[in-house]
């Protein structure tokens, strides 16, 4: 295994792949650099003198610049890089290139796998009984109509039966109540649930009835409501009653072979380490642009922060003028978010980040965004949207881990897969795939990872890996459960920035 790696000509930095000790001696470029400074794994070493002020340059673009002067083969981190990112921008000379958009020929065979046609078209990668609140207030509710369902029928004939709480429906103004009413109208429409029954109270500002209509032209037969305030008697009794019809609908479908066209993957990633962009997150963006390119199918980006510092690759990869100014609204008004409450914009690597080798945002976001690859960005879309054109789409949210791939999969999205070089155990309504940025995490977390992108530096060709993952990821489609999901971590969180009543 290589010592190091610098990942791009231009850089004036690389990479330890293993810990490199004060006084070792390596070759970059025919040079020999003496680190002068232990180097942790995942972690930057200068290849050149950098005097203070001047840029810190990886992946070929600046991740801030140094406070102060360090030498050939000294040691990076936060404490010696600063950030260049300031407010918002015009972005008025950024104009549109033509992106990525081919597929090689070992990668134009038609994919399929089993999944749930839904009478919408949609397919569905499970087949799971939801019970859903509309307000926080019916919490304990729904938990008692789910667990008595799942205890009575071992959940025979489909995936899991789940609750899904949340603290909201109530006591909410503006834009935080449709925040609300929009992820879970989409749960409502999303094609993993072959049954739902939501719950509602009856008093709180999340009318059931409204929320009805707000959901449109739902599956009357797979989508169930229920009043809790107008029911006499017993709730919990009423509710399960609903929940075994709609059980006994769910436990007959089956799955049918569809093309992987109907795939809709979200792209996350979260406890990033300094080998995120040089395994896990390019590996994403590989299988990306094949789903994209070579098979017609959707993949969704989000975490608008964490684009700060890399949005103009994104920007210039977008199909048109429309695009370009969607994404350039997208990125501005999630700054004003951060400016309107007094914070900068710069200020995200979390201490685990830092930890695992990122110093700025910007060298968080040039890792971050290529998960999306090359391809050119089809569509723009507001938190709460739902996705309609295949290809390569941009949502806003924010960097929090279940908030954004909650949003992910409000989006439409059927699985998110979720790099990670710190680990994380959790997973959203949907099947959250961990792929681990080294081996490291891989062998010590089991519970957790799923896949491991680390062999990228041990010598494994990204071809060979990304065949590997793209059975994974069709297995995973097809019914293969995930560690999330085995071990119940199943979660929703809903963005909320405003007042609470």
């Amino acid at each position: 295994m290589k010592e190091y790696i610098k990942i791009n000509p231009a850089d004036n930095v690389a990479v330890a792949i293993a810990p490199l000790r004060k006084g070792t001696t390596v070759t970059v470029d025919g040079s020999e650099i003496t680190i002068v400074d232990d180097i942790p794994a995942g972690h930057k070493f200068a290849l050149e003198p950098i005097a203070e002020g001047e840029n810190v340059v990886k992946y070929g673009f600046p991740i801030g610049h140094v406070r102060h002067a360090v030498a050939k083969g000294a040691f990076l981190d936060h404490e010696t890089i600063a950030t260049n990112l300031a407010g918002t921008l015009d972005y008025s000379d950024i104009s549109i290139k033509e992106a990525y958009g081919g597929c090689p020929a070992r990668y134009r065979e038609e994919r399929t796998f089993e999944g749930y046609l839904r009478p919408d078209g949609q397919a569905g990668i499970r087949n799971e009984v939801w019970v859903i609140p509309t307000v926080g207030c019916v919490n304990g509710i729904v938990k008692r109509i789910a667990e008595a369902l799942k205890k009575e029928t071992g959940c025979e004939g489909v995936n899991d039966i789940v609750a899904f709480t949340h603290n909201y429906g109530c006591s909410q103004l503006g834009g935080d109540h449709e925040n609300t009413r929009k992820i879970l109208r989409d749960m409502v429409h999303h094609p993993n649930a072959g049954a739902i029954l939501v719950v509602g109270l009856g008093c709180e500002n999340n009318q059931p009835k409204a929320f009805e209509e707000f959901c449109g032209d739902y599956d009357r037969e797979r989508v169930k409501f229920l009043v809790s305030q107008e029911v006499e008697g017993d709730e919990v009794e009423a509710g399960l009653e609903i929940l075994r019809g709609l059980y006994e609908k769910a436990r007959v479908c089956k799955r049918s072979t569809q093309p992987a066209s109907k795939l809709r993957i979200g792209l996350k990633c979260g406890g990033s380490d300094g080998f995120s962009g040089i395994t896990a997150n390019p590996l994403l963006g590989e299988l990306s642009d094949y789903l994209c390119n070579c098979q017609g199918g959707t993949t969704i980006l989000t975490e608008v922060p964490e684009m700060f510092g890399a949005e103009t690759i994104l920007m210039e990869r977008c199909a048109d003028n429309n695009l370009l100014h969607s994404t350039i609204d997208l990125i501005n008004d999630f700054k004003e978010y951060f400016l309107s409450h007094g914070e900068p914009v710069g200020e995200n690597p979390s201490p685990g980040n830092k930890a695992g080798g990122i110093s700025t945002l910007e060298e968080k976001a040039l890792g971050c965004t290529q998960k999306s690859g090359k391809s050119a960005v089809k569509g723009v879309l507001a938190y709460g949207d739902r996705v309609t054109i295949n290809g390569l789409n941009l949502l806003s949210a924010p960097g929090n881990d279940l908030v954004a791939a909650t949003a992910l999969a409000a989006a439409g999205c059927q699985m998110v897969l979720f790099t990670t070089g710190r680990g994380t155990p959790f997973g959203t309504f949907v099947p959250t795939a961990k792929i681990s940025t080294n081996s490291t995490l891989a062998a010590r977390k089991p519970d957790w990872i799923d896949f491991n992108a680390g062999q990228l530096v041990e010598d494994r060709s990204m071809d060979d890996v990304l065949d590997d993952f793209i059975g994974f990821v069709l297995e995973v489609a097809s019914g293969r459960k995930v560690n999330s999901e085995i071990h119940g971590y199943q979660e929703i969180a809903i963005f909320k920035n405003g007042v609470t009543l």
